[in-house]
């Protein structure tokens, strides 16, 4: 039987990640550092096996995609041909009345997200109430109240596309007045003017401050792929189309960070640029919209929780763009992104930097600049859906435990070994099997309190399994194997452990 998750649950899954080392406030013995977090004994464990899991996934398992890493440091001109010095900005809106600040877009995207969860909600409450003889699709087509709130839903989303499109900033505060939009903290409808603020962090590169240059850390790790284009084409054997990625920190001056991870100043991509021929762009798009997809679906978080959600208005640089959402438990926001940039990034860096960022196509014996798209994945964010996600507070029999049921293959601590005791010469037992199985796992070696405290211990940071030593271990050479999401276990001959971990502990369980 399983506890009903309560309103808590996202400040239960901040403080678990806290307590069992996945993630800590950054600066802590200082009172931290808002928006800034560092990744503990156990997070960074999840964190490498979820890079681990992308970069095989991208890079090993397609022959036409390269990987690459690139300096945080960038010539400034980069910034101004990508177009972040003039448009990487946020519109914000301040409260007067409780000082708290708000990305306006935010606001009125959530106030759309209500209107959707009344529709619901409306939905499932007839749906109850009239079980196997109701008419889904006829009662959303008549019912008053989901016609109302679909009118005003559109009227809002059409005014705000176009808000958006012209950059017209009194109208998009015209549209949180008018839905009479009120501030989380104060409650109150009293806001400022909307006002663009740019997001990316300038720093000084000099010996002297009188003769430094501005630079910037870079606000994203797509710009270092395209200007790295030609020294990849030109040491590779590559033809379009082919891809380029990269897992690497970004930063952004994030004035409205919130939501514990998901919104950070400093945070980590996994980003992939494919290079196609100009007018391919759209099916190589639809490829990777459902090869992305298809991707997350395999960590079995709940095929339910992901939706594509497409961009009311596209970047400065892009035909098309989609997100991949996930249910987080603060709403469903996005994880990935799918971008086509068109040939804007490298016609940008051919212009500004004179230099020919071309390919000669063999087959078309013509030069071209190649169109792009994109993948953009926020590390922290999946990081964060796999917490969500695997979070688990079970009431047992006699007992209640917290389990983190991440999959197997990704979880931070793979096996825990256990002596029943520490004496009689069952840690030394336990030290020899720790030591057959250290090379190909990470494990943890554990003697301390009972060996059921051992395993709530194990459960609460994922552990899948737990070996456990016992006195018949030295008669029979076998140990007891406990599993992590059903707590069954079975005894298994010493000398089959290694068979038996490989075939549930290999990456080809998600890799295929």
């Amino acid at each position: 039987m399983y506890l009903i998750m309560s309103e808590d649950l996202f400040k239960n899954i901040i403080s678990h990640s806290k307590e069992y080392g996945f993630i800590f406030p950054s600066s802590d013995i200082y009172d931290g550092l808002s928006a800034v977090y560092d990744y503990g004994q156990n997070g960074v464990l999840l964190k490498n096996n979820l890079k681990e899991y992308w970069w095989k996934s991208m890079v090993q398992m397609h022959e036409n995609i390269v990987g690459i890493d690139t300096a945080i440091f960038m010539h400034p001109k980069i910034w101004k041909a990508s177009g972040h010095v003039d448009a990487f900005n946020d519109p914000l809106i301040d409260n007067k009345d409780s000082k708290k600040r708000y990305r306006a877009d935010v606001l009125i995207e959530d106030y759309m997200a209500k209107l959707d969860e009344k529709i619901e909600k409306e939905v499932e409450k007839s749906r109850k109430r009239f079980g196997d003889s109701f008419d889904e699709k006829l009662f959303r087509e008549t019912n008053p109240r989901i016609l109302e709130n679909k009118d005003n839903r559109n009227v809002v989303e059409v005014r705000f596309k176009k808000a958006l499109e012209a950059s017209n900033l009194d109208e998009i505060k015209k549209i949180i007045e008018d839905c009479e939009i009120v501030c989380p903290v104060s409650g109150s409808k009293n806001w400022t003017d909307v006002r663009q603020f740019n997001l990316m962090f300038s720093t000084q590169m000099g010996s002297v401050a009188e003769g430094a240059d501005t630079i910037y850390l870079r606000p994203e790790t797509a710009q270092g792929i395209f200007v790295n284009f030609l020294n990849v084409l030109n040491t590779s054997r590559q033809r379009i189309p082919f891809g380029i990625a990269q897992i690497g920190k970004a930063f952004r001056n994030e004035i409205v960070a919130r939501q514990f991870i998901f919104r950070m100043r400093e945070f980590e991509q996994m980003e992939m640029q494919y290079f196609v021929r100009p007018g391919t762009e759209m099916v190589a798009y639809e490829y990777w919209k459902n090869t992305r997809i298809s991707w997350h679906k395999k960590l079995g978080l709940g095929e339910d929780k992901y939706r594509f959600h497409d961009h009311l208005k596209t970047a400065h640089y892009a035909n098309a763009a989609v997100d991949i959402e996930f249910d987080f438990p603060f709403g469903i926001k996005e994880l990935e992104g799918i971008h086509s940039r068109t040939d804007f990034d490298l016609k940008q860096h051919q212009e500004l930097s004179g230099k020919k960022l071309q390919y000669f196509d063999p087959e078309l014996n013509e030069n071209y600049i190649p169109y792009v798209v994109e993948t953009s994945l926020g590390l922290d964010r999946l990081f964060l859906a796999v917490l969500s996600a695997a979070y688990t507070e079970e009431k047992l029999e006699n007992d209640t435990r917290i389990v983190l049921k991440i999959p197997p293959v990704l979880a931070p601590i793979k096996i825990a070994i256990l002596p029943l005791v520490k004496k009689d010469g069952l840690p030394e037992k336990a030290r020899e099997i720790f030591n057959q199985l250290k090379l190909d796992y990470h494990i943890v070696y554990d003697e301390k309190d009972a060996v059921g405290r051992r395993y709530r211990r194990q459960d609460a940071i994922g552990t899948p399994f737990c070996i456990t030593i016992d006195y018949d271990t030295f008669t029979d050479h076998m140990v007891t194997i406990r599993e992590r999401d059903s707590m069954a276990q079975e005894r298994i001959a010493i000398t089959e452990l290694s068979t038996y971990f490989s075939d549930k502990l290999s990456w080809k369980t998600i890799l295929n």
